[in-house]
């Protein structure tokens, strides 16, 4: 977690998404990007190629590079690399190719999340990215104070194909001295009985260095409801998830559970691609 972007609409989520950053990057001696993705009116149209429209364009270019001069004065940042870009790109799509040119470890967005028509047919940014980012991204909904991970809930099957995404988990559960709490969600289509769904995770978990562990069968009707139900009772300070990153006609159909939490979680969630 050397190098962490963080997209910035100037939004008070937003802000919440860059204090937690600041103390990540402060823990691990990492440094920050800032990026303001500038969504023109007329976006995808051939308004940047517009002679008449360079005034407008210009103007919202000096507002967003005096936003971010601002914030990188703000007193949390105090001591930390950080430097800043503004990209003229729909949101999600600028956020994933900065990630790649950057090399960075780690996306951190603040999120309202989403929720009915907008969330079938739209979709929130943070979701979007989630879908498609190859590096690990972290949701932040809300003021977080002082983050410090100490409970970290890492739902899964613990299929074969979850073990690279899980040795990102475990590294990220390291770096705060967390206990990593294994949880597998039964649900009346999906049940295994105890024995069983012990003898999976004690399996899929050997050969990983986890500092502290600890694994869970949580009973529940679905389970995004069962994770976040678990979440709850331990009081749990990060919900962790793989995902496949759908696209097209089988997220349609199939969806994701991790989008859903992004969506609908109150605590921080982080995903890691499979």
């Amino acid at each position: 977690m050397k190098k962490i972007l963080i997209p910035t609409d100037f939004s008070q989520n937003a802000e919440y998404a860059l204090k937690v950053a600041a103390q990540i990057a402060k823990k691990n001696n990492g440094e920050i990007i800032l990026l303001h993705m500038l969504e023109l009116p007329h976006q995808g149209s051939d308004a940047i190629g517009s002679g008449k429209d360079i005034p407008e364009i210009m103007f919202f270019k000096d507002a967003a590079i005096r936003r971010l001069e601002e914030l990188m004065e703000e007193d949390y940042l105090d001591g930390l690399k950080v430097s800043d870009i503004i990209q003229f790109e729909m949101a999600f799509d600028g956020i994933l190719k900065i990630s790649q040119l950057n090399n960075v470890d780690l996306i951190v967005m603040g999120s309202h999340g989403a929720s009915g028509y907008k969330e079938m047919f739209i979709g929130s940014n943070a979701e979007k990215v989630v879908r498609n980012s190859d590096v690990p991204v972290l949701i932040i909904k809300k003021e977080e104070g002082d983050f410090q991970v100490d409970n970290f809930v890492f739902a899964s099957d613990f299929s074969e194909e979850v073990k690279k995404p899980f040795q990102k988990a475990v590294e990220f559960a390291n770096k705060f001295d967390a206990t990593l709490h294994l949880v597998t969600v039964n649900t009346p289509n999906n049940f295994k009985s105890t024995s069983a769904a012990e003898d999976i995770m004690s399996n899929f978990i050997k050969g990983f260095e986890i500092k502290k562990v600890a694994t869970h069968i949580y009973n529940e009707t679905n389970v995004e409801k069962g994770i976040l139900n678990f979440a709850n009772s331990i009081d749990a300070d990060l919900i962790g998830m793989s995902t496949h990153g759908r696209k097209g006609l089988s997220h349609f159909f199939n969806g994701s559970i991790s989008e859903d939490l992004v969506n609908h979680a109150k605590r921080p969630v982080v995903t890691f691609k499979i």
